[in-house]
C-alpha cells in the first residue's frame, strides 16, 4: 500500500488490536463493519482502538456518509456493538429448539416482538459460517458455550441461504419454512429472546462500546432491524420499567440458568 493509505477491515467480531500487529502505521488501522443485507441495513460501524489517529476516523466517516451509509462509532471490543447484541438472542433460539419448540414459532415470537426477522432465519440469512465464527470469538471473550449445532451444521455444508440450506430451506432468496404445527410454545418465550439483547445493550453502554445511548439505541435499530417502533433496547428497558426487567431477567436465570444474570451497567441505565 502506498505510504499514508488508510487501511479498514470489515470483520464481525475480532478486535483491531489482534489483527494490526504487523502493520507499519497501525494507528491509522480501522473497522469499517457493514451488516447482512448490506442494500438493505443503512448501518456501518466505524471502529477505533485507543490510539487510533482521529484523521483516520474522519475519513471513514466521510467514507461512510459518502456512500449513503450510517455510521456509528464503536470502540474496538469483541463483537463490537451489533453482533454482541445479536449474539445471545441468536444463542437463545438455539437453546429453545434443544428444548423442543419448533424453528418456525421461535421465529414467530421475535417477529410478534416487532423484529423484521426471527433468529433462526437470522442465522440462515448471515450464514451458519460466519454465525460460528462470531460464537467462536464472543464465547472465548465472553466464556460462552459455542452451539455444538453450528459447528455440526458447517462440517455438513449447511450454510443458509448461500447454500440453499440451513436451518431452512432455501428457494429464490427467501426461507421455506414448515407450516406452524399448534405447538404450544413457552410463556416466557419472548423474554427468553429479547431481555439477554437488551441486557447486552446495557453491558456495552456501561463498557464505553458506544457512548451514548441514544446512538447505541439508533445503531443497533439501523444494523438489526430491531423494532423500530420501540426506539431500540435501552429504550425499551425504560419503557417497559427497570425494575421489571431485572426482575424479568432475575426469574429468567433462577429457571434457566445464569446466562441471564443482569450485567453491570443497570443503575446507570
Amino acid at each position: 500500500m502506498k505510504p499514508g493509505a488508510l487501511l479498514a477491515s470489515n470483520t464481525s467480531s475480532i478486535r483491531l488490536e489482534e489483527l494490526r500487529t504487523v502493520l507499519k502505521e497501525p494507528r491509522r488501522f480501522i473497522g469499517l463493519h457493514f451488516f447482512n443485507p448490506v442494500a438493505m441495513l443503512p448501518l456501518v460501524e466505524v471502529i477505533r482502538c485507543d490510539d487510533t489517529d482521529q484523521e483516520a476516523m474522519d475519513i471513514g466517516f466521510a467514507f461512510t456518509k459518502g456512500i449513503g451509509k450510517l455510521p456509528l462509532e464503536c470502540a474496538s471490543s469483541p463483537g463490537f456493538v451489533v453482533n454482541r447484541i445479536l449474539a445471545p438472542y441468536m444463542a437463545e433460539a438455539m437453546h429453545l429448539a434443544e428444548d423442543g419448540v419448533p424453528l418456525v414459532e421461535i421465529d414467530r415470537a421475535a417477529e410478534a416482538f416487532g423484529m423484521p426477522m426471527g433468529p433462526v432465519e437470522l442465522v440462515d440469512s448471515v450464514g451458519i459460517d460466519v454465525a460460528l465464527h462470531v460464537s467462536k470469538v464472543l464465547g472465548a471473550a465472553m466464556n460462552r458455550p459455542v452451539p455444538a449445532r453450528l459447528s455440526k451444521m458447517v462440517e455438513d455444508g449447511l450454510l443458509g441461504r448461500k447454500s440453499g440450506q440451513g436451518f431452512y430451506r432455501w428457494e429464490d432468496g427467501k426461507a421455506v419454512k414448515p407450516t406452524a404445527e399448534n405447538t404450544a410454545v413457552p410463556g416466557d418465550i419472548q423474554d427468553r429472546l429479547i431481555l439477554p439483547m437488551i441486557n447486552e445493550a446495557v453491558a456495552c453502554l456501561h463498557e464505553g462500546v458506544v457512548k451514548d445511548a441514544d446512538l447505541l439505541d439508533a445503531g443497533v435499530i439501523f444494523g438489526t432491524g430491531f423494532a423500530p417502533f420501540r426506539g431500540g433496547p435501552l429504550h425499551y428497558a425504560l419503557e417497559r420499567g427497570r425494575d421489571e426487567v431485572l426482575a424479568a431477567l432475575n426469574g429468567l436465570a433462577q429457571t434457566h440458568g445464569d446466562r441471564f444474570l443482569p450485567t453491570e451497567g443497570w443503575s446507570d441505565l
